[in-house]
């Protein structure tokens, strides 16, 4: 199958309805702007830096309705777009952009001393400077970029759903990172499968605060929302006022969040200040949503619909939906439109309603593998089936739960610990405000587990009350047999607590 264009036949169809907001700085842009400034971008990067079909294009930037223009120009040239975590350490981002190898870098002014020194490191050949101010020697401003550019654009290349839009880099909890090649298809089956899930259509109206580095950030909701002709508001990083702002002034009807926002928006004095009446879909994922918290938000009159996804499906594999979204709490639901999963032992027997194995996918949405990694894609790609590294189960009525991920597991006298099981019996707890739980090493039961806890601010809590807090709620073997308190959790850009860093300095 052929990719097709959907900003250009909005562009056609409905041209002057609002297709991009940048909430930082006011920019309105109906679908006709947008596709024109898609455009000429296109057209500068094919007639002045002479990119071609498959030429890698990176960009480090935060957030900005700029992020969604150059995503769209790449497609019109069939450039592979390369989104590097603006949140990485110089040497990290030299090892991704040393391995797709790009032409150009799109950066934000505030990092133009990291993007100069990708340019020397790598010999890129052009840089693009966005934002207003005077850029680094060398970099050509973005929007003189695009006054360059022509308004009708280049003749786009022929492309199919299997061609790379865009490598993501996963979040390299264990060593290197690896690019996920996320394709045309991908993007177009996960707009087919959440649009449908969510009922999205051309009046919603999306509010994105995910990074758009990330595949939370380009591509939920950000691709079904301009799949179905909505609108998008992009906030360019997160705080609970701004955020709970702009739901209220621009009568967002859908968003996505990580269970971290969550807690944050939880623990905001003013939450209840906001009229948030507008908003019919509360969608959550990246990392397991405490049950705990779901409830805490029903009984506010919210209903968080937890899914689940990967940067390798596109991202979106399952979300649950609002009907039994508290019934359920903790259940990611059930798979999306065009997404096939199975349930596997360790000898890759499928198994059956209640048994814990690793979480198989199959489906349009699904990666073709990772960028010059063709044993890590060997390995996670198996007769048609992406085997995802999470542990999961689902019950008689069909929904899934994801347990943990098969690395976090540890073993204590012979039995499974998942420690999420655990931490959602801690999130409890009215003194907790985060928890991560980790096994270490024991000379009786081999590992037993730890909790890492964060507490409320002004509550209290001792280790003893938290363990014996336990005590009735989970088996002897899974209550956590000693309990650290920090002042916060390390996590990825994607909100995902960053288990072995803890290990490292806890363990």
């Amino acid at each position: 199958m052929f990719h097709h264009d959907w900003i250009q036949r909005h562009a056609e169809r409905t041209p002057d309805r609002l297709a991009l907001v940048d909430a930082a700085t006011g920019r309105r842009f109906t679908y006709a702007q947008f596709n024109e400034r898609a455009n000429r971008l296109a057209s500068y990067f094919v007639e002045r830096l002479h990119l071609r079909p498959g030429d890698r294009v990176s960009i480090l930037a935060q957030n900005s309705s700029d992020y969604y223009e150059v995503l769209w120009a790449c497609a019109r040239v069939g450039a592979i777009l390369n989104t590097l975590n603006w949140r990485l350490a110089e040497p990290e981002l030299d090892y991704i952009v040393g391995d797709c190898a790009p032409r150009v870098l799109v950066h934000d002014l505030e990092f133009a001393p990291a993007a100069a020194a990708l340019r020397a490191a790598h010999g890129l050949e052009a840089t693009l400077a966005l934002g207003d101010g005077d850029p680094a020697e060398g970099a050509v401003p973005y929007e003189a970029a695009l006054a360059a550019g022509r308004p009708e654009g280049v003749p786009a290349p022929r492309l199919r759903y299997d061609d790379t839009w865009a490598i993501l880099y996963t979040s390299g909890t264990t060593g290197r990172p690896k690019g996920a090649q996320v394709t045309y298809g991908n993007f177009f089956y996960n707009a087919v499968g959440m649009g449908a899930a969510i009922e999205l259509t051309a009046r919603d109206v999306n509010l994105n605060v995910l990074p758009a580095f990330h595949a939370g950030g380009l591509g939920l909701y950000a691709g079904p929302t301009h799949h179905a002709g909505g609108a998008l508001i992009v906030q360019r990083a997160f705080d609970p006022a701004t955020l709970l702002g702009l739901i209220e002034a621009h009568r967002v009807s859908v968003i996505l969040l990580v269970p971290a926002i969550y807690l944050a928006l939880a623990r905001f004095p003013d939450f209840d200040r906001y009229d948030l009446s507008s908003v019919r879909h509360w969608g959550s994922g990246g990392s397991s949503l405490p049950p705990s918290l779901v409830h805490d938000f029903a009984a506010r009159g919210l209903i968080i619909q937890q899914g689940f996804g990967m940067t390798e499906t596109g991202p979106t594999v399952f979300i649950i939906d609002r009907e039994n979204a508290v019934r359920k709490a903790g259940s990611v639901g059930k798979p999306v439109l065009h997404t096939d999963v199975r349930i596997v032992d360790r000898e890759g027997r499928t198994l059956g309603p209640g048994e814990v194995g690793e979480l198989l996918i199959r489906g349009g949405n699904v990666t073709t593998g990772y960028w010059n990694r063709p044993e890590a894609t060997a390995e996670a790609l198996r007769d048609g089936w992406l085997h995802s590294g999470d542990a999961a189960t689902y019950d008689e009525e069909g929904f899934y739960t994801v347990v943990d991920r098969w690395k976090d597991m540890f073993i204590s006298g012979g039995e499974n610990v998942y420690p999420a099981e655990v931490e959602n019996v801690l999130y409890r707890h009215p003194a907790v405000a985060e928890v991560a739980v980790i096994g270490v090493p024991d000379p009786r039961w081999q590992e037993v587990g730890r909790a890492v806890v964060v507490l409320k601010a002004g509550r209290r809590a001792t280790a003893e009350e938290l363990i014996d807090f336990c005590q009735g709620k989970l088996a002897r073997y899974k209550i956590p047999k000693s309990v650290v308190f920090v002042e916060g959790l390390p996590r990825t850009a994607a909100g995902k607590v960053l288990k072995r860093e803890l290990r490292e300095l806890i363990g």
